[in-house]
């Protein structure tokens, strides 16, 4: 039972990254068409197969500008690989077993645990239900808040589908965009001082960021703390924490470079949209290119954060950082147990904390090196797009169209594995595991 389990979970894992890899083939070959460009010539496969791993990876990151290079039926096949990049396998499964009046197999129940991040195989399909209906009531009211102002700019149908674009584009932490009317690569920086667009597109990005399971928590307990699980508790005290440290060292940073000539009370609206959306979701009410050091810095920090577990957001997550410190700080008080919350966290947990960062530190470190010696542009720029890439956020200085096609591959990468995760990538790639049933006599060494 042991072997068939672990097995299991191996085919699950590679599923998942066999259908990503699909999706996105099956987007690259759909954008390359002439009819998905406005020249109405064939787009470069290297190009479009860039646009289709940014979409279905969720990223932003472009080598076009969205609006200004794609028709709208290259611009309706990148929102609906954004919308099955976002929910996942999940998606695709359950809605083809109800088209099909098919029940779903215990094994792709199971696949369904792994791709929602659930940890329950009971009831988990009803979950995958209520997060469908749940992300179209959430899209939908974003979209009618969104139209509110977009409409009187473009009119009801430009408005209405302006509005349903950049809903889906933020719910799903995405950052494309369609603001290239305005001018190329702008980004929202058009709607700086809209209080609506940015508090509605903020409310989107942290709702697809929390993650679904937290969704259903708070549904079920409404504001009872105590009720919530261990899980939903570090996600919203960690979110709580990066995004008010976030917004107040953005306030402080950047009131002389990005946001010198703002008033207070845009200072403080920008502020908080950066907070928010550096962490996976890539639009900017601001000139990235403007950031001072430290503003970039601290975005580079909060890009490699990202959102949390079972979400439509990149990153290590929230809970992978929140056992590290705390981890960091058993150690220092010398204690056997890892507590939070009046919780114990098991080894196993700890040790794939470390995996997950380990490899996104490996591997945000390599391509940083790899890119940087084909490059001419500087360790901060480059450092910038790769963290963007691996934490599927797409905020960029604007280099990733003049990039080599070496380093548009490695960026291809950086955005496949941020998507899938870290832990079950390795996972798909692993080996099946051999249970050795001598144990190794252990012995210590010095660390630090």
């Amino acid at each position: 039972m042991k072997r068939l389990r672990d097995k299991s979970d191996l085919t699950n894992s590679r599923i998942i990254v066999l259908f990503f890899a699909a999706l996105i083939f099956l987007g690259a070959l759909l954008l390359s068409l002439p009819i998905s460009s406005k020249s109405g010539e064939w787009t470069p496969f290297t190009d479009s197969l860039f646009t289709a791993v940014s979409s279905a990876c969720v990223t932003g990151l472009v080598v076009f500008d969205t609006f200004s290079y794609w028709t709208v039926f290259g611009q309706l096949v990148i929102i609906s690989l954004i919308q099955t990049g976002g929910l996942g396998v999940m998606t695709v499964i359950t809605m083809f077993s109800i088209f099909l009046k098919k029940r779903i197999s215990l094994r792709e129940r199971t696949l369904l645990v792994q791709s929602a991040g659930t940890m329950r195989l009971s009831g988990v399909v009803k979950l995958i239900l209520r997060i469908l209906k749940g992300t179209l009531l959430v899209e939908s009211v974003g979209a009618f808040l969104l139209s509110l102002r977009f409409i009187p700019r473009m009119g009801y149908a430009k408005g209405i589908y302006f509005a349903v674009f950049h809903s889906i584009s933020a719910f799903c932490n995405a950052g494309f965009d369609l603001m290239g009317k305005f001018g190329e690569f702008s980004s929202l920086t058009t709607f700086h001082n809209d209080i609506i667009v940015n508090l509605t597109i903020c409310l989107l990005i942290i709702t697809g960021g929390l993650g679904f399971l937290v969704w259903d928590d708070l549904i079920a307990h409404k504001l009872d703390y105590k009720s919530y699980s261990l899980h939903t508790k570090i996600v919203l005290s960690a979110s709580a924490v990066l995004i008010f440290s976030g917004f107040f060292l953005f306030f402080v940073f950047e009131r002389g470079a990005s946001m010198s000539g703002m008033s207070i009370g845009e200072r403080v609206l920008a502020s908080l949209f950066q907070s928010v959306t550096t962490r996976t979701a890539g639009f900017n009410t601001i000139k990235i290119g403007e950031l001072s050091d430290s503003g970039s810095l601290l975005s580079v920090i909060l890009m490699f954060i990202g959102g949390s577990p079972g979400s439509t957001a990149g990153g290590i997550k929230t809970t992978t950082l929140v056992v590290l410190l705390v981890s960091t700080l058993s150690v220092s008080r010398h204690s056997e147990n890892i507590d939070i919350f009046k919780r114990r966290l098991n080894n196993d947990i700890i040790k794939q904390a470390n995996a997950v960062f380990i490899f996104y530190l490996s591997a945000a470190l390599l391509s940083v090196l790899v890119v940087c010696s084909v490059e001419t542009y500087s360790l901060k720029e480059i450092t910038f797009e790769v963290v963007s890439a691996i934490g599927t956020v797409g905020l960029s200085y604007g280099i990733t169209p003049h990039l080599k096609d070496l380093s548009k591959v490695i960026l291809m990468f950086l955005m496949y594995g941020g998507r899938i995760g870290g832990l079950s990538l390795m996972l798909a790639l692993a080996e099946k595991r051999v249970k050795l049933l001598v144990k190794r006599p252990s012995e210590k060494i010095l660390i630090g």
